[in-house]
């Protein structure tokens, strides 16, 4: 999915207010917290992953709320009432001709849409929240929110800190920690703040966030309603999501597990499980991670000597023809294309056969280069981390071909039994110990 284009609805008062519009399904508004940028979402995988999920199941409709990201800004100091900021939700709704959506607070962004749930039921589908509360707002009877001098201090060091790099770095190891190890999201996480809000439209929001209290209206909700909580959640303490299931009759709760606050952060897989369940009534069933799978290598033989003859820019030449022509192969063979050994090919086939007869094919490709390959097959379990294979599979295959010789492809006894009916022809090519694998391997030599 590329990134959506953004768009422009107008408010009563004359503001725009940003939204996009992605996915096919039934309609879900996408409220997140207090900062937020729809473009850059898309920019840090984690978060895209969560959208793309999404999308997958409903036609998301994301907005940023004014104030934020690329809606117009606030006046500074401005606080808009909860109930304009509920109204701007409305008039993106009308913009994209949505009659009923489900509402998905996210963050303080609960509180529009439990405000919207409450006041519009005739346009809402269901109400799904997340990492939310009730109240920003300390009680005797909400005891686990901030006091006002805990606020304060907040807020003065957001308006001193604001747009630093060392400020950003601290909210997010405070924030999201599963997440601030990683370099990458450090540096999109400061870049985020910086393009999402000012300093006073920041301060401004978490100013409302912290004075709105939505309490008394949760008895009043009549739609259908999920609420998730992380239950290490560091900015949002769960005993207020438990608070809400309490208050909205018949609300389904899910406490799931995490140390992360916003929902991109940690296991975000477990978060849109929940939803798309509760909106459709089917669990997606996780993709294996495990699969059976026969792995190709294969390996240029003499590859040193070739460099140290033709030099450099020659061979660099000689590597890109090799590696169009086997990929080539591969994919007429119908196997996936994993990786470049750096003078070979790794691929993975569902099926042992096209995997032998790729790799005779290959050798017959590059051979008018004026190099030879040397290549092993092996049938095993392997395993699937996105885009890496894993797996005592793939270091049985890559010792089996090692142990080949030029123009030779060898296979593993499980290989050869697989194939049996396939017309491939194989001779014994004795027993051998592959480094690093236990036990002694019988290995068979391909017979053109």
């Amino acid at each position: 999915m590329n990134v959506p284009d953004t768009y422009y609805a107008k408010t009563g008062d004359g503001l725009s207010i940003a939204y996009q519009v992605f996915g096919a399904g039934p309609d879900l508004l996408f409220v997140p917290g207090y900062i937020s940028n729809l473009e850059l979402n898309w920019d840090l995988p984690a978060y895209a992953g969560l959208l793309r999920r999404l999308a997958s199941f409903s036609r998301v409709i994301a907005v940023d709320r004014r104030g934020t990201g690329l809606s117009d800004r606030l006046s500074p100091g401005g606080q808009p009432p909860l109930e304009i900021l509920m109204e701007d939700l409305g008039r993106v709704l009308d913009e994209v001709e949505s009659e009923r959506a489900t509402v998905a607070g996210f963050l303080d962004g609960g509180y529009l849409c439990t405000l919207f749930a409450a006041t519009h039921p005739e346009r809402t589908r269901a109400l799904v929240l997340y990492g939310t509360s009730a109240s920003g707002k300390w009680s005797p009877d909400y005891p686990w929110q901030w006091k006002p001098d805990r606020w304060e201090s907040f807020m003065d060091e957001m308006a001193s800190g604001w747009g630093e790099q060392q400020f950003a770095d601290d909210g997010l190891q405070w924030y999201a920690p599963s997440a601030y190890q990683d370099e990458a999201t450090r540096r999109w996480w400061g870049r985020y703040q910086r393009l999402s809000a000012s300093p006073g439209s920041a301060i401004a929001l978490e100013r409302l966030y912290s004075q709105t209290d939505v309490r008394h209206i949760l008895p009043s909700i009549r739609v259908p309603t999920l609420v998730l909580h992380r239950r290490d959640d560091p900015v949002e303490p769960v005993e207020g999501a438990r608070y809400i299931v309490r208050e909205i009759p018949g609300a389904k709760y899910v406490e799931l597990e995490g140390v992360d606050n916003p929902p991109w952060a940690g296991d975000s897989n477990a978060i849109v499980d929940e939803i798309e369940e509760f909106l459709t009534g089917i669990r997606r069933v996780p993709e294996p991670d495990r699969v059976l799978s026969t792995v190709l290598f294969t390996d240029i033989v003499g590859s040193t000597e070739q460099l140290a003859r033709i030099g450099d820019k020659p061979w660099k030449d000689l590597l890109t023809r090799h590696d169009e022509l086997a990929k080539a192969e591969i994919e007429q063979a119908r196997g996936i294309y994993v990786d470049s050994t750096g003078d070979g090919v790794f691929a993975t086939f569902d099926g042992p056969a096209r995997a032998v007869r790729c790799a005779t094919a290959i050798g017959g490709a590059i051979r008018p280069l004026g190099i030879e390959i040397r290549a092993g097959c092996h049938t095993g379990e392997i395993e699937l981390a996105g885009d890496a294979v894993r797996g005592i599979a793939v270091h049985i295959g890559a010792r089996v071909a090692a142990m080949a010789g030029p123009s030779e492809v060898l296979v593993s006894s499980t290989v050869k039994d697989l194939v049996a009916g396939s017309g491939l022809a194989f001779e014994d090519a004795g027993e051998h110990d592959l480094k690093g694998v236990p036990d002694r391997w019988r290995l068979y030599r391909v017979v053109s």
